[in-house]
């Protein structure tokens, strides 16, 4: 494929509750949505998933647009490009900006799987037909209120709920909710609220059964969770501290963790994440697709990546309906009874809805071979 045309917009899509972390609130998902279109005219569509504040990684909106804009757009455009892994090479010389390399890459593995007539997840191996979807919950403002949403998620069949905690909304809170749900999977995600002086109250969180602490330290570390790790039955999974697969190797070997959350943003996108899979798979160490309250683009990569064989556990891939009142594919992504069916037809298996794109864009801008 030879790049010939990109175009970037800005998309704000109104979410139909307010997602609370340890970090904050986010009651809007704004986001860039890139479109890559090649000499053959074939369009191929990629997601930024980075916030409009650094509060997940370094990486922001602006951010963003500025790296595609002034550096990795410029290194595809009229570049022939003959498979997707090619952008690792390309892209090897700019460091970090992970979410910017993976909206690109995610636009050209939709030109490549459309052009070689193969589904996303049939291009990446994956032989699932259908996937466990789990549900990632915010911070309510009341115990009843938590409660109220698990129990929805409960009826609605999710395999696993994740719950986000931070200090003073943790050991109490998991208390009540595994005394009103005793056998359902649930987890806690921390988003680095925690550090080893907290260690005696983490201990606490193995008494609830979890099947996981998703990043309970800091963001950037895997010494203080190999040390926290030995001190606790539940396995820690690590989240924001893996950017690459020499990271996942570092940490499986210090014994940091006994799980992997792979996001294809955060770890540069598609090719990078299978990668990590691959080695993990290897190593014994389960992997789950996380989630970055993506619209349907995003979600239709998620969808194919966790088709892979060692995504043994459910992922934060909820269905549309849950986040937007529209989303910017057709159909949406629907779960039922707690699965996703894989598509299987060619592309992402799922049609980008431009009305709905336009109806979203609030600025955008196209790139063309000069």
């Amino acid at each position: 494929m030879k790049i010939k045309k990109v175009t970037i917009r800005h998309l704000s899509m109104q979410l139909k509750h307010p997602f609370s972390t340890s970090f904050g609130t986010i009651y809007n998902k704004e986001f860039l949505l890139l479109e890559v279109e090649d000499e053959q005219g074939t369009i191929g569509f990629g997601e930024s998933v980075a916030f409009e504040a650094p509060w997940y990684t370094e990486e922001t909106l602006k951010t963003t647009w500025h790296m595609m804009e002034d550096f990795l757009i410029p290194l595809i455009l009229n570049q022939e490009i003959e498979h997707p892994d090619d952008t690792l090479e390309l892209f090897k010389g700019i460091r970090k900006n992970y979410m910017a390399k993976s909206a690109i890459e995610g636009a050209l593995w939709d030109i490549y799987v459309q052009q070689t007539n193969q589904s996303l997840a049939q291009a990446l191996g994956g032989k699932k037909e259908k996937i466990e979807v789990g549900i990632s919950l915010g911070i309510q403002e009341t115990i009843d209120k938590q409660i109220e949403v698990v129990a929805k998620a409960v009826k609605d069949g999710y395999k696993r709920i994740k719950l986000k905690i931070k200090p003073g909304w943790d050991i109490e809170m998991m208390r009540v909710l595994r005394e009103n749900f005793p056998d359902v999977p649930m987890m806690a995600d921390a988003n680095s609220a925690y550090t080893l002086a907290d260690i005696e109250k983490i201990k606490q969180l193995d008494e609830f059964n979890l099947m996981m602490i998703e990043q309970p330290l800091s963001s950037d570390d895997i010494i203080d969770h190999a040390v926290l790790q030995r001190q606790i039955k539940t396995p820690i999974c690590l989240d924001e501290s893996i950017h690459s697969l020499e990271d996942a190797r570092k940490a499986i070997e210090l014994g940091s963790c006994g799980v992997i959350n792979i996001k294809i943003g955060r770890v540069g996108g598609i090719s990078e994440a299978k990668r990590i899979h691959d080695y993990c798979e290897d190593k014994g160490i389960p992997v789950w697709c996380g989630g970055m309250l993506e619209s349907g683009i995003g979600r239709a990569h998620n969808i194919a990546l966790t088709a892979l064989s060692n995504f043994v556990m459910p992922g934060d891939t909820a269905g549309s309906s849950h986040y937007f009142e529209q989303d910017i594919i057709t159909p949406e992504v629907i779960a039922r009874d707690g699965y996703i069916t894989v598509p299987q037809e060619v592309g992402i298996g799922y049609t980008p809805n431009l009305e709905a794109i336009n109806k979203y864009t609030v600025a955008s801008k196209t790139y063309k071979c000069v």
